[in-house]
């Protein structure tokens, strides 16, 4: 018999998920305020079950050193503005990772991250223009001027000589390369930073516990409904501030929260499958991440690649993602979840997205009848003789997409993350998904910003956050970018 949990009445903040977001947000908090009080509350039985579990994510370091999605070609060129903020980003990731390790609070690097290069790599004659026109503009700029260009199959070959094998030397193919590229195990990472909240702070996450509301109180705090799994007991709590970090589950409750910061938010829910290789000769034959680049049509998550892996210890290699359509928000989701999200106020945002994106919906659909003929033939394109015995699927984790409104079109499908705040920033929501979890410390220092302004910009906070994140709040020159990439790679073992 299940007993009884009973939690505190109040806190300073209750992190709703289990997952690297909530992870960060409350490690940071405590790092700069040990005495806040904090709660974290996760519905499974386990944490980074869901989007930060390593199945369930491609694992890559998204740095924008290999994802041509972030550099799209236009009538003045190659724009590589979204690349420079995401690779800032992941860099600060590393930086709060590397300080944890200096103060011996994760012992083993290699156990979450692990150096493998990232490429880019297109067949045809536009696409490997289009390369080679992102390597001259992404070579001027400090943060990648590493980057390596070439269209000589016999240097592909070196890079990759799996994809290679079998070429005919006519085929007009091009790659880039950057040699500091990382393979994140993202659910080992979330695990060992709540295992720090535990045992150096105090704070424990209660797992099987699902928050069912969360309503305003009179004295300004909230109230959030907590409901345990194992008893079904319920429990009314207090907290200054709320978190909803749930994955595509988000959404869903911040439909429940009364603040009119909410309205005309939708989320578009897709799930996805690797194709995984099991067999550990070719797997040695691969030691790269290589995305290649969407068709004309695709939406960016179909950005196909073949990606070396390194999860729980062991090398693995998959390819895809393939996207597919469930209602579900989560992957431990319900199919009721997609329905319950439509609401008045979002009902225009959401035929709007979808009128606007129709090839999104006939990718979809073409992705979902694909057969395992069909998958392993896409592979074919990477890895010429592939051979069906080899590979085998496995579903990958749910993503939720936002979908907002739009003041010409009635509604847009926005790709990557956003963070809904009230006025007062006394609660703040997480939507959508890649690259998240990659810039997850960025995405809750500007949480922390919001919610906590008095404790991130103290003196003491000041101090802490020059020390953890260089780059946080100073303008990033060359000298100071190269100076803390030599300092992550050496205290991550890159």
């Amino acid at each position: 018999m299940a007993l009884k949990r009973k939690l505190k009445k109040h806190y300073d903040l209750i992190c709703v998920g289990g997952g690297i977001m909530s992870a960060n947000l409350a490690l940071i908090s405590k790092i700069l305020k040990p005495d806040l009080n904090i709660l974290i509350l996760e519905r499974l039985d386990k944490v980074a079950q869901e989007s930060s579990a390593a199945w369930n994510n491609a694992g890559t370091g998204h740095s924008a050193l290999c994802e041509l999605n972030y550099c799209p070609e236009n009538e003045n060129g190659v724009d590589i503005s979204k690349a420079i903020s995401i690779c800032k980003q992941f860099e600060i990731s590393k930086q709060f990772w590397s300080y944890l390790l200096n103060k011996n609070l994760i012992k083993d690097p290699k156990t979450f991250i692990n150096p493998v290069n990232h490429h880019s790599w297109v067949q045809g004659k536009d696409n490997a223009d289009y390369l080679e026109k992102r390597y001259n503009v992404m070579k001027e700029h400090f943060m990648f001027d590493s980057i390596e260009f070439t269209r000589d199959h016999e240097e592909m070959a070196k890079w990759f000589p799996l994809i290679m094998g079998n070429r005919d030397i006519d085929e007009n193919l091009a790659a880039s390369r950057m040699g500091r590229g990382a393979e994140m195990n993202f659910g080992s990472l979330t695990e060992q930073l709540f295992h720090i909240l535990k045992t150096e702070y105090n704070t424990p996450v209660y797992c099987n516990m699902e928050v069912k509301d969360i309503d305003p109180d009179t004295d300004l705090d909230w109230t959030v409904e907590v409901k345990d799994v194992l008893t079904n007991n319920t429990q009314q709590l207090e907290a200054d501030h709320v978190f909803i970090g749930a994955g595509g589950y988000s959404l869903l409750l911040l439909q429940k929260v009364e603040i009119e910061e909410k309205e005309g938010y939708g989320g578009f829910p897709v799930s996805g499958q690797w194709l995984v290789c099991k067999n550990k000769d070719i797997i040695n034959q691969h030691n790269a991440k290589v995305y290649s680049k969407a068709g004309p049509n695709d939406p960016p998550m179909s950005t196909p690649h073949l990606d070396t892996r390194y999860i729980d210890g062991k090398r693995e290699l998959l390819f895809g993602p393939f996207a597919g359509f469930s209602p579900k928000f989560l992957k431990e989701g319900s199919n009721l979840d997609l329905f319950k999200s439509i609401k008045l106020d979002n009902i225009s945002p959401l035929l709007g997205a979808f009128w606007k994106n129709l090839p999104l919906t006939k990718y979809l659909v073409e992705q979902v009848s694909m057969s395992f003929e069909d998958r392993m033939n896409d592979l074919r394109k990477f890895v010429k003789d592939a051979k069906n015995k080899d590979w085998e699927i496995i579903h990958a984790g749910q993503r939720v997409q936002i979908i907002k409104e739009d003041e010409y079109t009635g509604g847009e499908l926005q790709f990557g993350t956003e963070v809904i705040s009230s006025k007062d920033g006394s609660i703040t929501c997480l939507l959508g998904a890649s690259p998240g979890a990659s810039t997850a410390t960025y995405i809750m220092l500007n949480v922390l910003e919001k919610a906590f302004p008095e404790i991130i910009n103290s003196k003491r906070g000041k101090e802490i956050m020059h020390k953890m994140i260089p780059f946080w709040n100073e303008e990033l020159t060359k000298e100071l970018f190269n100076e803390q990439l030599e300092k992550s790679k050496a205290a991550l073992q890159l």
